[in-house]
């Protein structure tokens, strides 16, 4: 019998669906000390475990081979005092009937509306949608998901102790589904990031967070597996990297952005997924290690944006149909399937055909795992890759290479451009496919002008089609823009989202 199993970001508690966009948000702040992981281990408090023969204490070594943890209270507390509910309030969905004609496009149409609706009467309820969040600075920094922050106009964040306070975003990452965002208060208590790397399968953790707006709420599991791809951040992330934790500690909807903790209180993963038939848990919930967090956090903090260095590599398991089609020599690792354009595995000697067994000495067995290696390094960063080659055994230097940006359309040459107040990029080849679409540009930034006063266009729209004329790429659509006069139709769409959406604008 074949069973189905659905994966489900646990974002938030919605009371109204949202439209939510694929935008990242970046500014230059920093942390005020920025701790590393290396300091935050270090300092953690240890934790007793109870004996079964009733002597408590003792070291680990004279003790009986099974263990139980003597309560949870410890960790409970400390991570129940950082953890955060937050209440997004989202833009209204976007529906033909909610456009605003402008006179010049209403000339066109005799008055009427060219979509055959009518515009609604009075003020559109904003929908609302809840999440958790994690205090990592007493300065008010929070990590949370980004599925929850993402499309938001406000956003709410609610302490333990039930202060509340405005919050704004610092940065997001679509592609480990990772926000930054701050509060403006001091003195908070805050978990340190442990070190998700040394967690091992079976152990004890607790995930805390506020599901269906019960906040506080703590539940207890076990680690029950861990480099886990369940393939649900590709919806919004050009390069997705999933690599969670996967646990049988209870999450719920409005757990995503919440704390997964080990007996220590230590910050060792973001709850951000269960895997479910109904949208309710049913057995395994997933979360982003803390080697990704950490890393996309202090880039944002520091940076502005995500430094992510990347290999430039296909690659795939090895299973057992591999070893024998390939006559590889090893039966773990991930072998090398293709190369990127201006590859840094390629430039440093590694061929098609080598299986990566270790990244700077660890092993290397999924492609998770492998994802999560190289995710902690920014480009420029040097990785030691081992490499099984017909049976031999290579370790190459490589230095990482960040993705190159697609060609962005150069606003300040087009006085139409700079009218409309947009500006515009290729699309990747990757996100052709992703969207289902052949051509079509992405809005990047809508600066002051038209389509900013007349639409509720929002970043990383794309633009397929201008006067019902198909765009192919960004340059062409600025030609195609300043050629017009009058009435103009844009269409595209969202990411995420199939439905075709129309903005009228005048020229």
């Amino acid at each position: 019998m074949t069973t189905t199993r659905n994966f489900r970001k646990i974002t938030a508690v919605a009371l109204a669906s949202a439209l939510l966009g694929g935008t990242s948000y970046a500014t230059y702040e920093h942390f005020g000390k920025p701790d590393t992981i290396s300091t935050w281990v270090s300092n953690a408090t240890p934790f007793m475990k109870a004996r079964l023969d009733g002597k408590p204490g003792g070291s680990t070594a004279d003790a009986p081979a099974t263990m139980i943890p003597a309560d949870f209270s410890f960790a409970s507390k400390k991570a129940t005092a950082a953890v955060v509910h937050i209440k997004s309030t989202l833009k209204p969905e976007r529906t033909v009937s909610q456009m605003q004609i402008p006179e010049e496009f209403r000339d066109l149409f005799g008055g009427r509306n060219p979509f055959g609706q009518q515009a609604p009467e009075g003020k559109m309820e904003k929908p609302q949608a809840t999440g958790s969040g994690v205090i990592i600075n007493p300065d008010g920094y929070i990590v949370t998901n980004n599925h929850v922050i993402q499309g938001a106009e406000t956003l709410e964040v609610t302490l333990a102790d039930k202060h509340t306070y405005k919050a704004k975003v610092i940065g997001s990452d679509p592609n480990t589904d990772i926000a930054l965002i701050k509060i403006d208060a001091k003195n908070l208590p805050a978990l340190s990031f442990g070190n998700s790397e040394n967690v091992e399968v079976g152990q004890w953790v607790l995930a805390v967070g506020n599901p269906y707006n019960l906040t506080s709420t703590v539940t207890a599991g076990i680690v029950s597996a861990k480099g886990r791809s369940i393939n649900i951040l590709g919806e919004n992330a050009k390069a997705p990297i999933e690599s969670f934790i996967q646990t049988d500690a209870a999450v719920n909807p409005g757990n995503s952005g919440g704390a997964l903790v080990d007996l220590n209180g230590n910050l060792i993963g973001i709850n951000t997924a269960i895997a479910s038939q109904t949208g309710s848990f049913a057995g395994y919930s997933f979360a982003v290690p803390s080697s990704i967090a950490h890393k996309v956090v202090e880039d944002i903090s520091k940076f502005g944006s995500v430094q992510r260095g990347y290999l430039g590599v296909g690659i795939s398991e090895v299973d057992a149909a591999k070893v024998k089609s390939f006559d590889l020599k090893v039966d773990e690792g991930v072998r090398v399937e293709n190369f990127a354009d201006e590859s840094a595995a390629k430039e440093a000697g590694i061929k098609i055909g080598d299986v990566i067994t270790k990244i700077d000495g660890h092993a290397i067995t999924s492609v998770p795992q492998l994802q999560e290696a190289i995710a902690q390094h920014k480009p420029s960063d040097k990785v030691t890759v081992t490499v099984n080659r017909d049976g031999a055994e290579k370790v190459i230097s490589v230095s990482l290479k960040g993705i190159s940006e697609p060609s962005v359309a150069d606003r300040s040459s087009s006085a139409v451009m700079e009218q409309l107040g947009i500006e515009l990029k290729d699309l990747t080849n990757q996100q052709k496919k992703e969207y289902s679409i052949g051509s079509g540009a992405q809005v990047t930034a809508i600066n002051a002008g038209k389509i900013r006063q007349n639409t509720d266009m929002e970043e990383g729209f794309v633009i397929t089609k201008i006067d019902k004329t198909p765009v192919a790429n960004a340059r062409e659509a600025v030609k195609m823009l300043q050629g017009k006069k009058g009435g103009v139709m844009i269409e595209g769409l969202y990411p995420g989202n199939d439905e075709t959406q129309y903005f009228a604008i005048g020229l």
